[in-house]
């Protein structure tokens, strides 16, 4: 299977790994600050893993956890833990120890593996952890993951597609963290994907979105599956993020949209040689239209905008470069993938008219795990008995196949009878000259049922007021649209990949305000 094309049937990524380590072995597979580690020692690393997990009786499709940044250690243990047929549950260090138990109890990890940052955030629920911690980083404190590992070979373990790949866990800014069941079936189809995406034995890609979460995932894996080189980031910084570009010669990217907002406002962007880009990626966000724009006037290569979940079901691809005219919009379906709209009564609508997007396609997630009844409220069927997967969110398809999100279902306010789309009069408010950051939510009102209420970032050296932006939108907006009142904050609350955390404002402001009149 030297050369992988899209007719190729199935493979797996620690196969994929020996072959490159077999044909081209001093490759550089994966590099840190000033540490890297050739396909052939990824190899070799990945077995010691393999064995040692099978030494300590973790048996295939039983799981383990990993909470920590990302690192070169993290990426071994994953591709390891795979070789042995074991499910990785990547978990977020962002989480409250809380949440990390009851994922951990519901994951069913048998070994838990962090760095010193999140062993010191777990003190106070360490001794409610049955599962034996490991030192990633090999800081003390805990066993080490270089004492941990075996120098045995592994015995082969046959990864069939069904097989699970991971559990990723949802960010839980809508309820409690549901453990996403992906397989190894579903990951080998991005790795194919890749391929008309130009990623190759050639491609350098700077991952700077953690390993935890599936936006980083579906540029990692198809890296390392085609052979490429993976230069990692622990924490993002935009100067850092550029330095490293240059440095490297990066070819590809995934970053989410408020990373690609902080680089592109850098007064020094245009000072550094971004020239070796071929591909950059978006997604789990809203990207907007003005932004993308600047993007691909100004960094080159193109730019590629992805809307999906993580849970899988259908999705939509913009080639921003190749379609500058549909720039508010999130594309189109790609081959496989069914999008359609449906009302409130699941009865499927023509295109042009708004409803729930839901999604069919080769990448659908299993279930949630242990949750039946969580998987059954997800999932949507057609009259011919196909499963869909529900998105949550509200769009409508234009006459040429071009998708349009309004809001997630969630965030769709209801005032007085009318639907207001927050993402329309954010849109808005951007146009205001000092507003660097913007977002709506809907509060209650005793008047309206729901209300809108704005909170605002300014630029910094601004001279503006509160009231003053709010005199001047909804001197722009229709009656129905008018904001309440605006908010002005330091920083809008922001999840590790980029989603404003609504529910958090919407907590914020009835602790403080109450209910509206």
């Amino acid at each position: 299977m030297s050369t992988i094309t899209l007719e190729t049937p199935y493979s797996t990524l620690p196969e994929l790994v020996a072959l490159h380590a077999r044909e081209r072995g001093d490759h550089p597979a994966l590099m840190q600050d000033a540490n890297s580690l050739s396909y052939r020692e990824l190899d070799q690393q990945a077995d010691r893993v393999a064995a040692a997990l099978q030494r300590d009786g973790v048996m295939p499709g039983e799981a383990i956890a990993v909470c920590a940044a990302n690192s070169i250690n993290y990426s071994v243990i994953f591709v390891g833990a795979l070789r042995a047929g074991v499910v990785v549950a990547p978990l977020a260090p962002s989480s409250t120890p809380e949440g990390l138990l009851g994922m951990l109890t519901d994951s069913a990890a048998k070994l838990f593996f962090v760095d010193a940052a999140v062993r010191d955030a777990i003190i106070s629920v360490r001794e409610r952890i049955q599962a034996p911690l490991y030192s990633l980083d090999n800081s003390v404190g805990e066993p080490t993951y270089s004492s941990w590992l075996s120098d045995a070979k592994p015995s082969a373990v046959q990864l069939t597609p069904e097989m699970v790949f991971n559990i990723i866990y949802s960010s839980g800014t809508t309820g409690d963290p549901k453990g996403i069941v992906q397989s190894h079936g579903m990951r080998w189809s991005h790795i194919q994907r890749a391929l008309v995406l130009d990623y190759g034995t050639d491609s350098r890609t700077l991952i700077s979105t953690p390993l935890y979460s599936n936006t980083t995932l579906v540029s990692f894996l198809p890296t390392l599956g085609l052979g490429g080189t993976v230069v990692l980031m622990a924490k993002f910084d935009a100067a850092r993020y550029l330095a490293l570009a240059e440095q490297h010669k990066i070819t590809h990217t995934m970053l989410v949209p408020v990373q690609y907002q902080r680089i592109m406002a850098r007064d020094d962007f245009d000072n550094y040689d971004l020239s070796s880009f071929i591909m950059k990626f978006s997604t789990s966000a809203p990207f907007h239209a003005a932004l993308k724009a600047d993007i691909l006037a100004r960094w080159p290569g193109g730019l590629v905008e992805f809307y999906g979940m993580t849970e899988g079901g259908g999705s939509c691809i913009l080639a921003a470069h190749l379609y500058p005219n549909k720039l508010s919009t999130v594309g189109m379906p790609p081959e496989g993938h069914d999008m359609r709209v449906i009302d409130e009564e699941g009865v499927e609508l023509p295109r042009g008219e708004i409803g729930e997007v839901v999604g069919n396609s080769p990448g659908m997630m299993t279930g949630y795990l242990n949750k039946p009844t969580k998987t059954a409220e997800a999932e949507w069927y057609d009259s011919t008995g196909k499963r869909f997967i529900r998105t949550g969110d509200v769009g409508r398809f234009d006459e040429e196949g071009f998708l349009t999100l309004m809001d997630r279902k969630k965030d769709m306010i209801i005032s007085g009878g009318f639907n207001i789309y927050p993402s329309d009069l954010e849109a808005e408010l951007r146009q205001h000259p000092e507003l660097q950051d913007v977002t709506v939510i809907g509060v209650q009102s005793t008047s309206w049922g729901e209300t809108p209420v704005g909170y605002v970032v300014t630029k910094s050296g601004a001279d503006v007021n509160a009231e003053a932006v709010l005199e001047w939108f909804n001197a722009r907006v229709g009656k129905t649209q008018r904001l309440n009142r605006v908010i002005i904050t330091d920083e809008l609350p922001r999840s590790a990949i980029g989603k404003v955390l609504k529910r958090e404002l919407r907590d914020i402001f009835q602790a403080e305000f109450g209910l509206l009149s």
